[in-house]
C-alpha cells in the first residue's frame, strides 16, 4: 500500500519547543541550515525510492529559492505551511488570509504550478476556527493535513476521524483532510505518524504500527518529520532539560531510522495517495459531526 510521506520544510528555529526553550521569535540571531538538511534528505529519498509533498514556508521559499526547485526538480509535491510559521489560532481570519495567500504566490511562483495542500504551522487549527477550511478552499487548496487525532499538550483533536474524510464543503467544492498517522489500539490513537514521536519512540513500535493500519484498517497513513531532524550538528543554546529532551533527543539516529523505513514500507506524496482512493471516505464537519459521503 501506498503511504504518504511529509515534511514540513522550516528552520530548526522554527519549532515550537526550540522557540519556548530558549524565550526567541523565528530566526533571531540563528544560523540557517535548512539547505545542507533538504540536500541530505533528498539524497536519501532518492535512494530509497520514495517521494513525498514539502509543506514549505513561505519565508524559505524567499529567502532559499533553490531549495523549493531542487525538491521540485526531485519530483516531489511542493505544498504550502505558511508564509512565516505563526500559529492559525492567534490570527484573523483576514490576517490568516494574508498569510497563505502570499506563501501560496511566493512557491508557485518557482516552481510554475498550481499549490494544492496546506498544513498548519504546528497543527495549530482549533475547533473553533471552521472559517480556516473555508478559506483554504477559496485560495484554491484541495486539502490539508494539519489534524493529529491525539492528546497532546500543545495540539491534538483525538475525536477526529483517523483517515482521510471531507471536512468543509463549498459549492462543489471540498476540502480533503489528511490527518497524521495513528493506529488504534485498546480504544486508544497512537502516534506512529512521525515527528518527534519517530525520534522517541522504538522503531520497530512505529513499523508495527504502519503494518497494522496497512493491513488491519487497510488505510495508507500519514509521515511526517522536519530537515531539521536530520541535522545533529545544528546549534544548541542553553534551555530547560524538558525542552532539551524533546528537540534533540533521537537526532543522531533520524537518518538510519528514516533509510529502514522507506525500505520496510512504500511512500508517495500527498496527492498522490489521495488520487488513488477510489473509495468513498468519510467526512466530518468542523463541530466534529457526521455529515455524509464524498468520494475522494
Amino acid at each position: 500500500m501506498l503511504n504518504a510521506l511529509s515534511v514540513d520544510v522550516e528552520e530548526y528555529f522554527h519549532a515550537a519547543i526550540f522557540r519556548s526553550g530558549t524565550g526567541s521569535t523565528a530566526g533571531s540571531g540563528f544560523e540557517s541550515r535548512v539547505e545542507r538538511s533538504v540536500d541530505l534528505l533528498l539524497s536519501i529519498l532518492s535512494h530509497g525510492g520514495a517521494k513525498g509533498t514539502f509543506f514549505t514556508l513561505g519565508e524559505i521559499a524567499a529567502g532559499h529559492p533553490s531549495v523549493v526547485r531542487s525538491i521540485a526538480a526531485e519530483g516531489h509535491e511542493i505544498a504550502c505551511h505558511g508564509d512565516r510559521h505563526e500559529d492559525v489560532y492567534r490570527l484573523t481570519r483576514r490576517e490568516f488570509r494574508a498569510d497563505i495567500r502570499r506563501a501560496k504566490s511566493r512557491l508557485e511562483d518557482l516552481i510554475g504550478e498550481p499549490v494544492i495542500g496546506y498544513r498548519a504551522p504546528n497543527f495549530s487549527i482549533r475547533a473553533d476556527q471552521p472559517w480556516v477550511y473555508e478559506t483554504l478552499i477559496e485560495e484554491g487548496f484541495r486539502y490539508d493535513s494539519s489534524t493529529f487525532p491525539i492528546l497532546h499538550d500543545r495540539y491534538g483533536r483525538p475525536g477526529a476521524p483517523r483517515f482521510p474524510y471531507g471536512i468543509w464543503r463549498s459549492g462543489l467544492a471540498w476540502l480533503t483532510e489528511f490527518p497524521i498517522g495513528t493506529a488504534r489500539i485498546l480504544g486508544v490513537n497512537l502516534p506512529i505518524g512521525g515527528g518527534g514521536y519517530f525520534r522517541l519512540s522504538p522503531f520497530d513500535l512505529i513499523r508495527r504500527g504502519i503494518h497494522h493500519v496497512n493491513t488491519h484498517d487497510r488505510q495508507p497513513v500519514m509521515f511526517y518529520f522536519h530537515p531539521w531532524e536530520l541535522d545533529p550538528d545544528q546549534p544548541r543554546p542553553p534551555m530547560a532539560w524538558r525542552h532539551r529532551f524533546r528537540h534533540y533527543v533521537g537526532l543522531e539516529t533520524e537518518a538510519i531510522k528514516l533509510r529502514l523505513l522507506l525500505s520496510l514500507f512504500s511512500f508517495g506524496t500527498a496527492r498522490a495517495v489521495l488520487e488513488q482512493r477510489e473509495c468513498a471516505v468519510e467526512t466530518f464537519d468542523a463541530a466534529d459531526d457526521p455529515i455524509g459521503v464524498v468520494t475522494v
